[in-house]
């Protein structure tokens, strides 16, 4: 096991809908996983953060509601809620805003869908298209134009 490069802990979570999937590296270089139902109010109000408490806890006998967060190296999070908001067509309408002339990329995307041949594919999670027409300068303009 290689300890931690500044002997603080590092954490990567999942945010899931039914539960939050911890990894974390200690200083000494375990590794601990940890899983916690999502939401659970009457035991803690926020999954992540009451995993992230319960290793620190467990690897420093340091007992608290509390979080010293400079124990912590890094945290890396991810969630599906919002992809499976966006997949169940829940949540607040929201609009696309997109490059002009790509206005039906994502309707076009790369043809795969369950029936290939179906000519009427499932609509999208956006009720508008907004086309903005954009300007980019490249890097080597931008160093050009400061000389």
């Amino acid at each position: 096991m290689n300890a931690t490069p500044n002997g603080k802990f590092q954490f990567a979570i999942d945010r899931g809908g039914t539960f939050t999937d911890v990894w974390a590296k200690c200083p000494d270089g375990k590794v601990k996983i940890m899983k916690l139902l999502s939401e659970d109010p009457t035991n803690y109000p926020d999954a992540p953060k009451e995993a992230i408490r319960r290793i620190i806890e467990q690897e420093t006998g340091c007992k608290g509601l509390s979080i010293d967060t400079s124990k912590i190296d890094w945290i890396r999070m991810g969630t599906t809620v919002a992809t499976n908001a966006l997949l169940e067509r829940k949540g607040e309408p929201m609009a696309l805003v997109i490059t002009k002339g790509f206005r039906d990329l994502l309707h076009i995307g790369n043809q795969s869908r369950p029936n290939i041949f179906d000519l009427q594919p499932r609509g999208f999670p956006y009720s508008n298209r907004i086309e903005l027409v954009e300007h980019v300068m490249r890097l080597f303009d931008l160093a050009e134009a400061q000389c």
